[in-house]
């Protein structure tokens, strides 16, 4: 729980200044891999397997607290939590890049 509160404290400072994709995945790297090649916590499909408007639409229903695939919804929409609609957009446009 530590590490969670940490990654958003983390992310939430670097969400202020426009961060870029590589800058906002890092806070997804522990559970997704460095190149998205793993599903979080072996549960669903790996984000790099995933096209951008699929992200960006699964990433935004995890924000919204309507997406609980794979039962990951509470701990998802918690990591979401400082991501921008235009935040959502960049990481899903840098994942597609790895």
């Amino acid at each position: 729980m530590k590490k969670v509160l940490a990654a958003l404290l983390i992310l939430g400072a670097t969400s202020m200044f426009a961060a870029d994709g590589e800058t906002l995945f890092k806070s997804c790297i522990a559970c997704h891999g460095t190149k998205a090649e793993k599903s979080g916590m072996g549960k669903g499909r790996p984000p790099g397997t995933m096209g951008a408007d699929e992200i960006v639409t699964s990433l935004n229903g995890y924000k919204a607290g309507t997406n609980n695939a794979y039962g990951m919804g509470a701990l998802m929409k918690g990591n979401m939590v400082p991501f921008s609609t235009e935040d959502i957009a960049t990481v899903a446009a840098y994942i597609k890049t790895l």
